[in-house]
């Protein structure tokens, strides 16, 4: 499935850029983008952390219920 919520996010960032930022690969963070990974807990931090939100939001059912995917509350 998707992380449409994630494409999102990261706006303007090219997955190059974020996958530095997070000391992934660029394919690796494409796999967990289109949903083909999910992240360990570590990965989803960097991420997080590299685009400004919740890391949690990768372990949630359904994150879109979350009023807004960029707070970090």
């Amino acid at each position: 499935m998707e992380l449409s919520w994630l494409k999102k996010i990261r706006g303007d960032k090219t997955m190059k850029e974020v996958g530095k930022h997070a000391n992934i690969s660029e394919c690796y963070y494409s796999m967990i983008e289109s949903g083909n990974r999910r992240p360990p807990i570590d990965t989803a931090k960097a991420i997080a952390k590299a685009l400004n939100f919740d890391w949690q939001l990768f372990y949630d059912d359904d994150p879109s219920s979350r009023d807004s995917p960029g707070d970090t509350a």
